[in-house]
């Protein structure tokens, strides 16, 4: 029998990640957060000073690099040994990894690792093209938006409640140039698959829309 497999794509900001991580632990299914795939890869290209115009370099690096996750304790990141927990959280990491995305190459380096996640008794992959590419028979697809205010002001939020300061304005503006890349780019552009549910999650809280998500869900009991 195939594993399960549930999609969850959005732009970021929307909520998909913290969504995936809730609907992964009652389930008991595998999670897998393709953007800190590319997160990492933007780190590391920052780090050795990669030359983003040079795909066959980016795309060798991504093969290449050692990752692992939990190894640390839940949530932890090492990359070829190093602790990247925290790096690639940052607003930085966020816009290189919107960079490297958008290069056929990259993608083509990063498709069989996040397709290897796929385990039972099944797995719920939160991206940009979860639904679409990587996992294109997926049980479940879901795409969640939310206006692009309401995700500048939950990345504010988010930063703020750490300790880390942001301006606002610079992370609305900010979250229009990535949406704008990761939509136009021509390498698995961000888009509902389909047959993917699109919930706007702008006027609702967390618990509303993992029940909504669970609600699609067969085996989840609703």
């Amino acid at each position: 029998m195939q594993v399960p497999v549930i999609t969850i794509d959005g732009p970021s900001g929307s909520g998909k990640g913290t969504i995936a991580q809730r609907i992964a632990r009652q389930l008991g299914y595998h999670l897998l957060d393709s953007g800190a795939l590319y997160r990492i890869l933007g780190c590391v290209a920052l780090q050795r000073q990669l030359d983003l115009t040079d795909p066959d370099v980016l795309a060798q690096t991504a093969r290449n690099l050692d990752i692992r996750f939990g190894n640390q304790g839940p949530g932890s990141v090492q990359v070829d040994g190093e602790d990247f927990t925290d790096v690639i959280r940052t607003e930085a990491a966020g816009d290189m990894a919107s960079r490297v995305g958008a290069i056929p190459a990259v993608r083509d380096a990063l498709f069989d690792r996040q397709r290897a996640f796929r385990k039972p008794p099944g797995l719920v992959a939160d991206g940009r093209d979860m639904g679409t590419v990587v996992f294109p028979d997926a049980q479940v697809k879901i795409f969640l938006t939310a206006s692009v205010e309401e995700r500048a002001k939950r990345r504010y939020n988010q930063l703020i409640g750490k300790g880390i300061s942001a301006i606002l304005p610079d992370l609305l503006r900010e979250l229009q140039e990535r949406d704008a890349r990761d939509s136009q780019r021509s390498a698995s552009p961000l888009k509902p698959a389909e047959d993917a549910h699109t919930l706007d999650t702008t006027e609702l809280t967390i618990n509303q829309v993992v029940e909504k998500v669970l609600n699609l869900v067969p085996e989840s009991g609703r």
